[in-house]
């Protein structure tokens, strides 16, 4: 098991690369089995989930070709005969449960294990299941497994989905689009990475109406083919970088291969703070303040402020000049990274779904230990601008969602160095 340990106070300066988005890569893989025919998708980062992902796929029966000097992925779904995602694979990343809408909606039948990922929160998946009810697919339980079967053409009508969920919406839609006669989503997620997927069904030959709205009507095609696409840059890394960029006084960092658009409300949040953000087209500058002013926000559904953001702008806040808090709406209870961070000397406290943060502290490094991965890097945001040296141990969490961390921040002035934990 890997650790960082990582000697903090340089500032940063330089310039990143933005990788492909893990979160809207492994809906369009999971899509890519209803093609007759194989597809190639680019911008594929090299992470531990989609290695996982890929497997799961293999298994079922898929060729997967992961050309990772590329970051290019070639799946051919032709040979898919084994219509089960068996636990070992599905209980090391919540996405695996895709293959859910995909197997049923290619083949018409499915028996997919429940999910596993992160070690914090429930995230149930009862609004895949009520929702593909709805669509007309039988739905039961067996140890552990989710059998889905599905007529040759499903009669539901609608399903809305209370609250928004992005993994919800992803599953009806690979469950409808070559089965539902006219399936309505309502209350459907509205983030980049769905709206790829939609695009990514559409140019296959699916018909989807209200892309990019809460309101998504689908209607059976016959087929699909294969296409060639390139997958989005990851916003979510993105966001981090650009916090990152901001914390200590003297950094100033050049973000490459971005999609501002994909970002929200972010951009002007992080201008509140004192930060010079400068978009360019598909390039972002971040110049950090001397003084960070604090700012307070509250996790939403896109185009809000994202969830996965709110433990690295928290971690942020830590410098800034003031009190201040961070809400999260859409998960109540996502601050295990909170313990860890008052070890290295923050000011913060938990009260339900809001941690308060007195700044600016000065930082001090310590051992502190990941549970999830975004809990994982706000830790090494910390640890980089902590006095002496920290030790941020079970780092596999952030291998999950961060391509070549170290190699992306060492350059850019950063000391982070991967040892073995014994």
């Amino acid at each position: 098991m890997d650790k960082f340990i990582i000697k903090g106070g340089t500032p940063l300066k330089g310039t990143i690369a933005i990788s492909g988005s893990k979160n809207a890569a492994l809906p369009v893989i999971a899509g890519a089995l209803l093609a007759d025919s194989p597809v190639t998708i680019h911008n594929i980062p090299r992470l531990q989930d989609i290695y996982t992902f890929n497997n799961v796929l293999r298994v079922v029966g898929a060729k997967v070709d992961f050309k990772e000097q590329e970051n290019t992925v070639e799946i051919d779904p032709t040979l898919v005969s084994y219509l089960e995602a068996p636990y070992d694979l599905v209980r090391k990343m919540r996405a695996s449960f895709y293959m859910l809408g995909a197997l049923v909606g290619k083949h018409g039948y499915a028996k997919v294990s429940l999910p596993g990922g992160c070690a914090w929160g429930p995230r149930p998946v009862d609004l895949h299941l009520k929702g593909m009810e709805a669509m007309g697919i039988k739905i039961t339980l067996d140890k552990g497994y989710v059998i889905a079967k599905a007529d040759q053409e499903l009669n539901g009508e609608s399903f809305t989905l209370k609250p928004s969920s992005v993994g919800a919406t992803v599953n009806l839609l690979l469950a409808a689009v070559l089965r539902a006669k006219k399936f309505t989503i309502n209350n459907a997620a509205k983030e980049p990475d769905v709206v790829q997927l939609c695009n990514f069904l559409v140019k296959m030959g699916a018909n989807i109406e209200g892309i990019g709205t809460s309101a998504l009507i689908i209607r059976k095609v016959e087929k699909l083919n294969g296409v060639e696409i390139s997958n989005d840059p990851d916003r979510i890394e993105l966001g981090t970088y650009m916090i990152a960029g901001a914390m200590h006084p003297d950094s100033e960092l050049t973000l490459t291969g971005c999609n501002a658009d994909h970002l929200g409300n972010f951009p002007d949040l992080l201008r509140q703070t004192g930060t010079e953000v400068t978009i360019d087209g598909s390039t972002i500058h971040i110049k950090a303040p001397k003084k960070l002013k604090p700012v307070s926000v509250k996790t939403d559904i896109y185009p809000g402020f994202p969830t996965d953001l709110q433990a690295q702008w928290a971690t942020m806040l830590t410098q800034a000049e003031g009190e201040s808090s961070v809400t999260d709406s859409v998960y109540f209870d996502r601050f295990s990274y909170v313990p860890e961070l008052t070890r290295l000397g923050a000011n913060m406290h938990v009260d339900q779904n809001t941690v308060h943060i007195k700044g600016k502290t000065p930082l001090t490094g310590a051992s502190v230990m990941s549970t999830d991965l975004r809990a994982s890097v706000s830790l090494v945001l910390a640890a980089m601008i902590a006095k002496n040296t920290t030790e941020v141990l079970r780092v596999y969490h952030l291998d999950r969602g961060y391509e070549s961390l170290e190699n992306k921040l060492n350059p850019v002035g950063a000391k982070i160095t991967r040892a073995e934990d014994n």
